[in-house]
């Protein structure tokens, strides 16, 4: 087991190595592509920790990557802030601020369970929505507010190449820290919660408690998201609060497959990379990625990440006797 986790380890870190190498020597549209997939997979593994290692689904995940571009927004438009070494500084605000929000969400959801929590955290991203609308002197409502300059602080993030790398870098510290906390025993604990939340109280667990501290962590990642995106994509609107990307990254964990942390970064590169090409293929991109997500699961619920273990389990189990054809004299 241990092995095998380290092989894990291994391809992973040989992957992303690949990615950090050749990315950078394609063309500009790639480099932006990549960088807005590595920062929204940020919020896509921060869902993660809620659905495949908690058990909770939640539909209000861009909330926080909401507050995070909205703050690093205002602050660089209104206030040049941000847009120098204080930029590091509003990393950290960015991280707070999405954290704070969800632990104020977290105790209205998380003694929900099921559909009803589904519910409370969509309405919940709604309200957050609703605001980044409705709120134009602050956010400039349905316009949104665009982002004319990139940090400078000794290297230039106007260079795409560079600001890959940045975002690369904030990536893979991400998911060395998700990694290290799921694998800790408040990871495992969580996970005895996705399982049998009834046993976990029995055996003495405050599982609200462990559950609210995930919700807060899953927030403070989101608006860490919300940090890299504004200035990823040079814009920050409703959109990007709005229920489709909450559903975006939900099943971008799906498709990759939930309680892995890279199979939903694997998802977010293959929904943006289809997106991109599709939709300059065929006016009708939409069906054939709904089409996709159907098929993902009915076919493979445990996404793209379970393949290896389903192929293993069909080469190991033994055959069916009532398959075996009897040859004639047997």
């Amino acid at each position: 087991m241990l092995k095998s986790q380290r092989a894990k380890v291994i391809v992973v870190a040989t992957v992303l190595a690949a990615v950090a190498a050749i990315v950078p020597s394609t063309n500009s549209f790639v480099i932006l592509l990549a960088t807005r997939a590595l920062a929204f997979s940020i919020l896509v593994m921060s869902l993660d920790i809620l659905l495949g290692f908690t058990g909770l689904a939640s539909l209000g995940q861009a909330a926080y990557l909401g507050v995070g571009a909205y703050l690093t927004a205002i602050l660089a438009t209104r206030y040049g802030f941000g847009l120098g070494f204080d930029f590091w500084l509003v990393v950290v605000l960015g991280i707070a601020v999405g954290a704070a929000l969800a632990a104020v969400f977290g105790l209205l959801a998380i003694r929900a369970t099921g559909v009803y929590f589904l519910m409370i955290t969509l309405a919940l991203g709604q309200c957050v929505w609703g605001l980044a609308y409705r709120w134009n002197s602050l956010t400039g409502g349905d316009n949104g507010i665009n982002l004319r300059e990139r940090p400078r602080f000794g290297i230039d993030l106007a260079h795409d190449v560079t600001f890959f790398y940045l975002v690369f870098a904030f990536f893979a510290v991400s998911l060395l820290a998700m990694y290290v906390l799921v694998r800790s025993p408040f990871g495992q604990s969580l996970a005895g919660i996705r399982e049998r939340e009834l046993r976990m109280r029995i055996l003495g667990y405050n599982t609200w408690l462990h559950k609210y501290i995930a919700f807060i962590i899953a927030g403070g990642f989101g608006g860490l998201a919300g940090v890299l995106w504004a200035h990823t994509a040079g814009i920050v609107s409703p959109e990007n609060v709005v229920l489709t990307t909450s559903v975006d990254a939900l099943l971008m964990a799906v498709l990759g497959g939930a309680g892995t942390l890279i199979g939903g970064v694997i998802g977010a590169f293959i929904v943006f990379g289809m997106r991109e090409y599709l939709s300059t293929i065929v006016p009708w991109w939409q069906y054939v990625l709904g089409t996709v997500y159907v098929l993902t699961i009915l076919y493979l619920p445990g996404g793209l990440m379970g393949i290896p273990e389903r192929i293993r389990q069909s080469r190991s189990s033994p055959p069916d006797p009532k398959k075996l054809v009897l040859l004639p004299g047997t």
